[in-house]
């Protein structure tokens, strides 16, 4: 194993040590119904995975998270690449984006209630919601700084729209892309939570309220260290993961421009 990979083992093991000591410390001074200790917290785990609604709780909410973060995926990049390459657009609806940017995702919740009553519907629109003008207001910086010489150029050697698109926008926005999408990802995946609590009738969320009405504080903590260690798992094993592969494509995408793309 790297030297490097075996210090930062050795750290993140000596923090998530810290953070059990410490509450511990805390879990002993303290009545169980306000800070359940980590055996009682691992006790409540246990107990929700032989639960027979965990797993359908657990799909619920991340097929709903999914479904809306992919709409807001699709929807932010398309506006965001028009709104970068036409001012006209950017000067119509950039008020627009304003509004989307100011209402906060309770406000969003409480239209989805009226607007879709306890559904799916209701949380997948508060992620779409959440995600998609970050996503839009990304793409939307990365087009504003393509060149407008590389694109013209481009056009001289007679290359389609969808190839200005790949091979002078694309490497370009990849970064504010990313970087988007992955900041809208983890507010959609909290926001999600936040619906589910008033909007839904399965999923962690509605879970999380159950359990706290009924003063069930080991399980809601049971169920908040399980979304951190989905979360852990989601930006370790898929995240940081598919970020290395597509700069990599960015990296080729560059390399394979004509010689006189790449130079001003």
């Amino acid at each position: 194993m790297p030297k490097h990979l075996v210090t930062l083992v050795a750290q993140r093991a000596l923090l998530a040590g810290v953070i059990l000591l410490l509450w511990w410390i805390g879990a002993s001074r303290l009545p169980s119904f306000v800070l359940p200790g980590p055996q009682k917290v691992a006790q409540a785990l246990v107990s929700l995975w032989d639960s027979e609604t965990f797993a359908l709780d657990i799909l619920t909410t991340c097929r709903r998270v999914l479904l809306g973060f992919g709409i807001a995926t699709v929807v932010g990049t398309v506006l965001g690449l028009a709104l970068g390459a036409s001012r006209l657009l950017a000067r119509f609806f950039e008020p627009m984006l304003a509004l989307f940017n100011t209402v906060s995702s309770a406000i969003w919740a409480i239209f989805a209630i009226i607007w879709f009553g306890i559904s799916d519907t209701t949380t997948v629109f508060v992620v779409f919601m959440t995600a998609m003008p970050l996503i839009l207001t990304n793409v939307w910086q990365g087009a504003q700084t393509v060149e407008a010489q590389y694109v013209d150029l481009a056009r001289s050697f007679h290359m389609s729209p969808p190839q200005i698109l790949l091979k002078i926008y694309g490497p370009t926005i990849l970064p504010y892309f990313f970087s988007g999408a992955r900041l809208a990802f983890g507010f959609g995946w909290r926001v999600s939570l936040v619906a589910e609590t008033i909007g839904a009738s399965n999923g962690i969320g509605y879970r999380l309220r159950q359990a706290a009405d009924l003063v069930q504080t080991d399980q809601v903590f049971a169920w908040t260290v399980l979304l951190v260690g989905l979360m852990l798992v989601l930006e370790g094993g898929v995240l940081k993961p598919l970020e290395r592969r597509l700069f990599r494509w960015k990296a080729f995408s560059l390399s394979s421009r004509p010689a006189s793309l790449q130079t001003n």
